[in-house]
């Protein structure tokens, strides 16, 4: 099973309003390398949500729909998933945090920062989960 990081901004779509919903479509990505990644997406695939304006992985979510065309896009080009599930971390892992992880060394969430849609290894899920979690410690390079 896949992981995705999502991101977004809070003042356009939270995890809070993710909780308040239950689920939503996934759309506005139009970034082609994004669009690859949605269209890669499956059901029960992991999402991670980040919340872009805070630099900050907030929370996990998972797909519960695959890739279907965006009924906005006249020219057929654009894609969404359903999201949902949500559950927010403890606390928020930031961004200076997760640079200071071996296991995202080389990551596009580090070398492309405008990339809305970034996939995750296993180690990487892991890490965030551990940060996330209630009571987590700073986790520094080896």
């Amino acid at each position: 099973m896949a992981c995705w990081l999502l991101k977004t901004e809070p003042s356009a779509y939270s995890i809070t309003d993710l909780l308040r919903d239950g689920r939503t479509r996934w759309d506005g990505v139009t970034n082609p390398q994004a669009l690859r990644h949605v269209r890669a997406m499956r059901t029960g695939d992991d999402v991670i949500l980040y919340h872009s304006g805070e630099k900050a992985a907030v929370g996990t979510a998972k797909v519960l729909a695959g890739p279907a065309p965006d009924p906005r896009d006249p020219a057929g080009k654009l894609v969404t998933v359903e999201v949902g599930g949500a559950r927010p971390y403890a606390r928020p892992v930031p961004l200076g945090e997760i640079r200071g992880l071996a296991a995202f060394e080389g990551s596009p969430l580090l070398r492309q920062g405008r990339l809305s849609v970034v996939p995750l290894d296993v180690a990487q899920r892991r890490a965030l989960a551990r940060l996330g979690a209630a009571g987590a410690g700073r986790v520094s390079r080896p």
